[in-house]
């Protein structure tokens, strides 16, 4: 019996082993089928589908989707016309770059010209070329380029004093994209009237200077000094929007050449929450602002004392080449006196992101590096109020307290028509805005406990920063979500550079304890008049302040 049973047993497990294996061979082939659909699906796949199904900031930072051809072809034929390259473009070179490296000459330096010029023996690489599409009337054409160069350049240094110095320029380490631009196109051989060049971007840049049988260091600042100078005879002279014309067949391409397009209004109105780089104290903040990164074309705030949250409130002008492609950049410094500055951080703002004629309010998160976005420490961030007017159109943003003016920056005003309106003549004429600024503190939301009960005890400090005109609220007991309903008035003196800060307190029998503030320029509402809006507590976890802030003007005019 126990014989029959075993034999039955052997025989449904045996059969049972038999099914299971069948059942796994074909779930696995099963999977091994799904899996190659999957592989094929992605070998299908395209860079674009790849950035719809994974946005750019997942992708880690050695990813790249490059958009340019490989140029192996070029490179080789490059090597064998090199020598004869290298001896037409090293005149060239010297004859262009020489004015501009003496326009550019630091006051220590009594001359500064080439001694000896010559690229060396190794010819860049151009690691990819791409089309730019939109052109109807011309071509467009990026070449990315890598030169680690053994060039033999020695300039020939004078300082003020008579000391002649030949300081070598060696090591040179370059990589950036060249454009090229075919433009007009015509019904002539070879079909374009002039090519265009330009180093539409610079990504690194490095080279020594060495004082040849000497020490450069012995001398303070010339390094430095020669080194800036070099770089900007560089960006003046050849980096977008700058571009040289090579005319190919006899015209006129006036066009062709660089022009201002219009003025860039930029109020640096403050900072807060920058990292502190001192190790006694606060660091004593300041900023640069600048298009294009020219000593003479970039300005500089005034500097603000043992502080992290700084206020300068100050006005700069900058001329735009090219709203398209062009950036300002913001670089905010740790002011160390005698010693170099130390950089806390700096953000850029695509000028194509403003709208014409339109103020743009903007907080700009500071980084370490523009090129590089690896660190992701907090350093703090910038406020800026940003007017893009260009030239040659009517301003759309007209002049809240005269409709006779259009207000072509935050600043100045024009007359506009014949002249004649009003009997005011076509001199220009400095604006000084002056009004009653209204302020209705309506209520405030979700402030910060700060008692030990839960609550607290709020009210507001209004304060006219220029003018020191000071009001307060009432106190509101045993709320975090209080509401005033009041309404103070304000004589502005200069409302185009005056500020409203309001501070919110919490009021205690035997002190007050600080809840947070909120500081804003008048601008918005010398142009709109009057409007309601929420604003969030700087200094604080949470918290809105709800205002409702109205403009009289009374303008001054004054003529320059």
């Amino acid at each position: 019996m126990s014989f029959f049973s075993g034999l039955v047993l052997g025989v449904a497990l045996g059969i049972g082993l038999i099914f299971a294996f069948a059942y796994l061979e074909n779930v696995r082939s099963k999977r091994r089928s799904e899996l190659a659909t999957t592989v094929a699906a992605f070998a299908r796949m395209t860079v674009q589908d790849s950035r719809k199904l994974l946005p750019a900031e997942y992708y880690p930072s050695w990813v790249v989707f490059s958009q340019r051809q490989k140029l192996t072809w070029l490179n080789l034929e490059l090597r064998k016309i090199w020598p004869y390259v290298n001896e037409a473009a090293s005149e060239l070179i010297r004859s262009s770059v020489e004015p501009i490296l003496e326009q550019y000459r630091p006051a220590v330096l009594s001359s500064l010209k080439f001694s000896k010029l010559t690229l060396g023996t190794v010819a860049p690489q151009f690691t990819g070329v791409s089309i730019i599409e939109g052109e109807t009337d011309g071509i467009t054409m990026e070449l990315e380029m890598q030169w680690d160069a053994n060039s033999s350049i020695i300039l020939d240094v004078k300082t003020l004093v008579g000391v002649g110095l030949p300081i070598q320029v060696k090591d040179i380490g370059f990589t950036g994209v060249f454009r090229l631009i075919f433009k007009p196109l015509v019904d002539e051989f070879p079909c374009f009237g002039a090519v265009s060049y330009s180093l539409r971007e610079k990504k690194k840049l490095d080279f020594t200077l060495k004082v040849i049988g000497g020490d450069l260091s012995t001398i303070p600042g010339v390094a430095d000094a020669i080194e800036e100078t070099i770089r900007d005879a560089i960006e003046d002279s050849v980096t977008w929007p700058v571009r040289k014309v090579v005319p190919i067949i006899p015209g006129d391409y006036s066009d062709l050449e660089l022009k201002p397009v219009g003025t860039l209004e930029v109020k640096l109105v403050q900072a807060k929450e920058l990292t502190n780089k001192d190790i006694v104290g606060k660091s004593d903040p300041f900023a640069k602002l600048f298009i294009r990164p020219l000593r003479e074309k970039t300005k500089r705030s005034k500097t603000i004392n043992n502080q992290l949250n700084p206020i300068w409130n100050e006005h700069f002008e900058f001329i735009v080449e090219d709203a398209s492609t062009q950036h300002l950049t913001v670089r905010i410094f740790d002011d160390e006196g005698v010693q170099a500055s130390e950089l806390i951080g700096c953000a850029q703002m695509p000028l194509k992101e403003l709208e014409p004629g339109k103020v743009k309010d903007v907080w700009l998160k500071l980084v370490k590096d523009l090129e590089v976005q690896r660190d992701t420490k907090y350093r703090g961030q910038v406020h800026l109020e940003l007017l893009y007017c260009p030239f040659g159109t009517d301003n759309v943003f007209k002049n809240p307290f005269n409709p006779n003016f259009s207000l072509t920056s935050l600043e100045k005003a024009l007359k506009g028509g014949d002249g004649t309106a009003n009997g005011i003549g076509q001199k220009k004429r400095d604006v000084i805005v002056r009004g009653v600024l209204s302020v209705t503190v309506i209520s405030a939301e979700d402030l910060p406990i700060v008692d030990m009960m839960g609550k607290a005890d709020p009210y507001v400090v209004l304060l006219m920063k220029k003018s020191e005109t000071k009001n307060k609220t009432r106190v509101v007991n045993d709320s975090l979500n209080p509401v005033w309903n009041q309404t103070f008035d304000f004589v502005v003196e200069d409302g185009l550079h005056d500020m409203l800060i309001l501070e919110v307190w919490d009021h205690d029998t035997f002190g007050k304890d600080y809840m947070g503030r909120c500081i804003m320029t008048l601008t918005r509402v010398i142009l709109e008049g009057e409007f309601k809006d929420s604003f969030p507590l700087d200094g604080t976890k949470s918290g809105r302040l709800n205002l409702h802030l109205k403009w009289n003007p009374q303008p001054i005019y004054r003529d320059t």
